[in-house]
């Protein structure tokens, strides 16, 4: 945790270093969004899971309006679901589809929210997910695992078969 903590501090340290001296242009400004996100998804590389929902956090905090916030909000999620926090994975998933309607995360983040409503054991929100993926993303890796999804939903309702 201390670890954790220490490289969350020296990581904002540098990106507040950085921003200073970037602020003049906006490609710059972009460049400095552009470095802050890419440290941020080397934490979540290094699956120090905890390290990046904070760093993704502070990215959304001073780049908010940057082509990369969609993609930081998928990752909070992300980072969530991998520490098993599904609640918070679940609204932070929702927020992509309310607040970037045109992010190429839209599939992704379905396909999660239909991921996590299965673990959370509601089988009908999980099936409606997958079904809202496979027909508004036809064609798409997530259709493609949405469908594989909802066939093993399909036979784990209908039980093991019964051989002649």
């Amino acid at each position: 945790m201390a670890q954790t903590m220490i490289a969350i501090f020296l990581l904002f340290s540098i990106i507040l270093s950085t921003a200073d001296e970037s602020l003049g242009a906006s490609g710059q400004m972009r460049d400095t969004s552009r470095r802050l996100y890419d440290r941020v998804m080397e934490e979540f590389k290094q699956r120090d899971y905890e390290a990046a929902l904070a760093g993704f956090r502070f990215f959304i905090e001073l780049h908010g309006q940057s082509s990369l916030a969609a993609n930081a909000q998928y990752w909070i999620g992300e980072c969530q679901f991998r520490m098993r926090r599904y609640k918070d994975a679940l609204d932070s998933f929702y927020n992509v589809l309310m607040y970037y309607p045109l992010s190429p995360k839209l599939p992704a983040s379905t396909l999660k929210l239909g991921q996590i409503y299965a673990k959370l054991g509601d089988h009908e929100k999980a099936r409606m997910m997958f079904d809202r993926v496979i027909d508004q993303y036809p064609g798409s890796s997530e259709a493609e695992l949405a469908q594989k999804a909802v066939e093993t939903t399909i036979k784990s309702e209908q039980g093991p078969q019964e051989s002649d």
